[in-house]
């Protein structure tokens, strides 16, 4: 339970931030535009906000927990295609990796409570 919660609150708070930074940073902008993405901007901002925030409420409703990191582990692959495609270095896919790896354990320990 506590590898769950720590992961779980870990997880929420990064994408909270992430998604406030993707809807009102100067530098998400250039980065967007640099991925070729700039239209995607705010609907990925408001996907990562709803997915922390979904992650949260499912400490209550757990299918909710289970529909939410499963969403933010494939917006990860996704973040981690768009730098794959242009190129970045393996050090920038590093917070996607992660963040999708760590969703994707959250997704299996909530499966196995559900």
């Amino acid at each position: 339970m506590n590898l769950f919660l720590g992961l779980n609150l870990l997880s929420a708070g990064l994408f909270l931030f992430y998604g406030l930074h993707c809807l009102f940073s100067e530098k998400m902008i250039s980065e967007f535009s640099r991925y070729g993405l700039s239209q995607y901007r705010s609907f990925v901002g408001a996907l990562e906000i709803l997915g922390a925030l979904g992650q949260l409420l499912g400490f209550w409703v757990p299918e909710l927990g289970l529909f939410a990191s499963t969403g933010l582990a494939l917006l990860m692959l996704c973040g981690v295609w768009a730098r794959w495609r242009i190129k970045d270095p393996f050090t920038a896919f590093l917070p996607a990796v992660v963040l999708g790896l760590v969703n994707g354990i959250l997704v299996w320990l909530v499966w196995k409570k559900v």
